[in-house]
């Protein structure tokens, strides 16, 4: 039913901070047939008025009170018409058609004030201000809708008192006369105030800290670091929520707001009074855990729904045809650009290719969760996403300051301060490529490098995982190298970190940094590095086994290297992770790497469970896993000696397994499997 799908709305967004989207507050249609309108215009009036007469609205004060007062002279009409029995009354066609019309409208103007009032009671200050026009608006055509209501309204055709007749008349002249498109003045001239201070910092003039302290604290009352974090969560919410081109303000401004209220976060506040941090930390993780749990629990394996029926590959990018049916983006676009006009799925006609693919937002967030939840990796995309790279010269100098505090603070803060300092320099270059250049340049790197030493575990994690982030920089990596001990450091880390996150993190370091050629035999040659990431591969978490198994396999692609691997335990314990669904297909894929040189197709051959856990791949794994498993076993046979072969050859059930991978297998599966058949 129609009030079931609204409730739902509000009940989602009364779980979360977020603001909901201005779009619910557009003319739509309902179907309410059936429904008891009057009875339920009164309790949604009702709600209306409990939730929010008491609320104290920062903005839009003036709106918000006029039509909470509108509403209040609307419920006294509701319930006058629910007592006298107008519902049981109006099936029966004895109520004028059009007070029915105007009591659906009045349902729809309720919900609508409804979302436009929660939205002003919750969205963040700042995104308040930065909207204050646009809301003002939206107050002016609740107005306007109330007002037309009232001019076709059947007041006399309802039977009703003198006295609700009397309060219903005073509602229209009221509204006749009121446009209900007041901007509140002082609220206007915060706002410019705002985007004055993004002009400052744009012609390369940094805002006195009075200035920045009178409009912060004394004006918009953010008086502590706590309120400024979650401004600032919020406005980065938006930018990702609302990925749409017409944004207003633009993502590029918004972008510059945040880095502005970061800057004043440290620049006012400081860092000794910071201790939220210690319990933002917590509860995120918390929070995160049972979302991530929840869709576990929903979502035990793989939803076909997430793959995409073009290239069979969980989708990066989703995306909606004009037929409804969802691919992932570059497969369509592929499809559509080698001619074909028509959807795969269903064979009808596709509209204009450049205007009929929209973004399959909804989905692309279960995706991402589902990965988060199932440690699988999200599919890279080829471009990262618009929001988070837009960096005007206004962002580009907020950053350069605020990095300035921030590595001040490492190299002579108190402990709570290094760690704060830490976390931000983790979260600054989370996103943005440019900022990674620009914290290395301003040198955060050996301050980071001393923190990988903490005994704070937190401190310790935040600082490998902000070295992880600076070294998929590529300038970075000889900078991270080039440093004193900061190789030692991250080994360390990997060897002994006093949190799981941290072992994981500092080996998708030593992955990143591997990426570089001369650096693979130097990483290899590190006092404990190999044994350590072997240690991970068989008992980390699901990331930091992932991590592990790619940075062994980036060390192996050098020569000098593999012996050390295999007499080290990275083979053994590549074959140990067959075992285990998370990295099953991962380490299968390094095996076949491995096995490509003679010394891996031995060591791996002298495993005696090697053989078992790539057949028992090809029997329960996924295409992918399937693939890449039979093409470990091709590559055995190629590049072992003859009691490898023989190994695998009079391994039980691998010839039926290897026939039904010829016929049903992807492309590259059924070569592999008809070349080992060969052998076989």
């Amino acid at each position: 039913m129609a009030t079931e799908a609204i409730y739902a709305a509000i009940i989602a967004f009364s779980r979360r901070r977020r603001s909901p989207s201005l779009e619910v507050f557009l003319p739509t249609t309902v179907d309410l047939s059936g429904v008891p309108l009057t009875r339920s215009l009164a309790s949604i009036s009702a709600e209306v008025i409990s939730c929010f007469r008491g609320v104290r609205f920062f903005f839009q004060r003036r709106n918000a009170r006029s039509l909470i007062r509108k509403i209040e002279v609307l419920l006294v009409l509701f319930e006058y018409l629910a007592d006298s029995g107008w519902d049981s009354n109006s099936e029966h066609g004895s109520v004028p058609s059009a007070a029915v019309l105007c009591f659906k409208e009045l349902y729809l103007f309720l919900h609508r004030s409804k979302f436009l009032l929660y939205y002003c009671a919750q969205s963040s200050k700042l995104w308040l201000l930065l909207q204050n026009p646009s809301l003002s608006e939206f107050f002016h055509d609740l107005n306007r809708d109330i007002l037309t209501l009232l001019d076709v309204f059947p007041i006399n055709s309802l039977n009703l008192s003198d006295d609700i007749k009397e309060l219903i008349e005073l509602l229209h002249h009221q509204s006749s006369k009121s446009t209900l498109f007041f901007i509140d003045n002082n609220d206007e001239m915060l706002r410019h105030r705002f985007y004055s201070f993004l002009d400052g910092f744009e012609n390369g003039q940094i805002p006195n800290l009075r200035e920045l302290r009178s409009f912060f604290v004394d004006k918009l009352e953010i008086k502590d670091p706590n309120s400024c974090r979650a401004e600032i969560e919020f406005l980065e919410d938006q930018i990702m929520s609302h990925e749409c081109d017409d944004l207003e303000p633009t993502r590029s401004v918004i972008n510059g707001f945040v880095d502005i209220t970061r800057y004043c976060m440290f620049s006012l506040f400081g860092f000794e009074d910071d201790g939220f941090e210690w319990r933002i930390d917590n509860t995120k993780k918390q929070r995160k855990y049972l979302i991530a749990q929840e869709i576990k629990d929903t979502f035990t394996s793989l939803p076909k729904d997430f793959v995409c029926s073009i290239s069979l590959n969980l989708m990066n990018d989703p995306v909606i045809v004009s037929t409804g049916q969802t691919y992932d983006r570059s497969s369509i676009v592929r499809w559509i650009e080698e001619g074909h006009s028509t959807c795969p799925k269903t064979g009808q006609k596709l509209v204009d290719s450049s205007s009929c693919i929209v973004p399959n937002r909804a989905l692309r967030n279960l995706i991402t969760c589902w990965c988060a939840a199932t440690d699988s990796e999200f599919p890279d995309s080829p471009n990262e996403s618009p929001a988070l790279v837009l960096q005007t010269r206004a962002s580009i100098e907020l950053n350069k300051a605020t990095v300035l505090i921030l590595i001040k603070k490492l190299a002579d803060g108190s402990e709570l301060a290094q760690t704060v300092a830490a976390r931000e320099i983790r979260l600054l270059t989370k996103t943005v490529r440019i900022r990674r250049a620009l914290i290395a340049e301003a040198g955060a790197i050996p301050h980071l490098c001393r923190l990988l030493n903490s005994k704070n575990a937190i401190a310790q994690e935040n600082s490998v995982t902000a070295m992880l982030n600076l070294s998929t920089h590529e300038e970075n990596k000889s900078r991270i190298m080039e440093e004193n001990d900061c190789l030692e450091s991250i080994v360390s880390v990997l060897a002994s970190g006093l949190t799981m996150e941290a072992r994981g993190n500092a080996a998708a370091t030593l992955y990143s940094l591997s990426i570089v050629n001369g650096y693979k035999t130097r990483i290899a040659n590190a006092d404990g590095c190999i044994e350590s990431l072997a240690l991970l591969v068989q008992n980390g978490m699901p990331r930091g086994r992932k991590d592990a198994t790619n940075a062994l396999y980036s060390i192996w692609l050098h020569p000098d290297n593999c012996s050390r691997i295999v007499n080290l335990g990275g083979v053994s314990a590549l074959v140990g992770a067959l075992a285990d669904e998370a990295v099953a297909e991962r380490a299968t894929g390094v095996l076949g790497a491995v096995a490509s040189q003679s010394v891996g197709a031995e060591a791996i051959g002298r495993e005696e469970s090697a053989v078992v856990g790539l057949i028992e791949l090809m029997r329960c794994g996924t295409p992918l896993g399937k693939e890449k498993a039979v093409a470990t076993l091709l590559q055995l046979c190629t590049s072992g000696e003859a009691a490898v072969v023989e190994k695998v050859v009079r391994a039980p059930a691998l010839a039926g397994l290897t026939q039904k991978l010829m016929r049903t297998g992807t492309d590259r599966a059924r070569r592999k499997a008809t070349a080992l058949a060969l052998v076989l």
